[in-house]
């Protein structure tokens, strides 16, 4: 009979990154049955029968991580460096790459920032950027969204966005230019530090499976 103790759970990010994950999962073996992908299943197994996956928001891996409820998990590093949530990144699985970046209307980019003046930055990142900003030594307002940044600059809402470009047709098409790179990201594999040393057998089985596939 099968230890349950010795089951990893893993928490993978819904949407941007799932479909580039599983496939990577299924390249390393760990394979999810399409019907349960299909179903409002929140919480599936993979057919090896020693994985238990579950789908939460990006945001939330890294806290089901770093709390325990899952053993491992993939997120962005956008995710991580906004959270900075206390997990193990033993791996960088080079899936989902893009840029964090700080991006306004093409008339600014270049323009110098006042320093007498506070910048309205409007973001779904206000860690990275009060971060960003701070590091420049501008004084910034953050206008936290959870959708639609690019909008914030063409109605007046912000100076300037802070948010995740992939390919940077969004920002073309609304009239958005990147003013400079904060940081790449890419999908990680992140532990919780207990299961890292608790089930090191595991975890270990885990991150070579994946390594052998990136």
């Amino acid at each position: 009979m099968e230890n349950n103790n010795r089951r990893l759970t893993i928490a993978l990010s819904k949407g941007r990154l799932q479909d580039e994950t599983l496939a990577l999962f299924a390249r390393a073996g760990i394979i999810v049955d399409p019907a349960e992908l299909n179903s409002r299943k929140l919480l599936v197994n993979s057919n090896a029968g020693h994985y238990s996956i579950v789908f939460v928001k990006p945001p939330d891996v890294p806290t089901y991580v770093e709390y325990g409820v899952a053993d491992a998990g993939v997120c962005g590093r956008d995710v991580l460096l906004e959270s900075e949530a206390d997990v193990h990144e033993p791996l960088d699985l080079k899936i989902g790459h893009c840029q964090i970046a700080v991006a306004g209307k093409g008339e600014v980019v270049g323009d110098d920032y006042n320093l007498l003046a506070t910048v309205r930055v409007a973001t779904k990142y206000p860690r990275i950027a009060t971060t960003y900003f701070h590091a420049k030594g501008v004084p910034i307002e953050v206008v936290a969204l959870s959708g639609s940044v690019e909008l914030a600059p063409l109605l007046g809402l912000s100076d300037r966005i802070v948010d995740l470009v992939e390919t940077g047709r969004t920002l073309k098409e609304n009239g958005l230019e990147v003013i400079d790179v904060i940081s790449e990201s890419t999908a990680r594999l992140i532990v919780n530090r207990a299961s890292f040393h608790l089930k090191r057998v595991e975890v270990s089985a885990l991150i070579a499976k994946l390594s052998r596939v990136i």
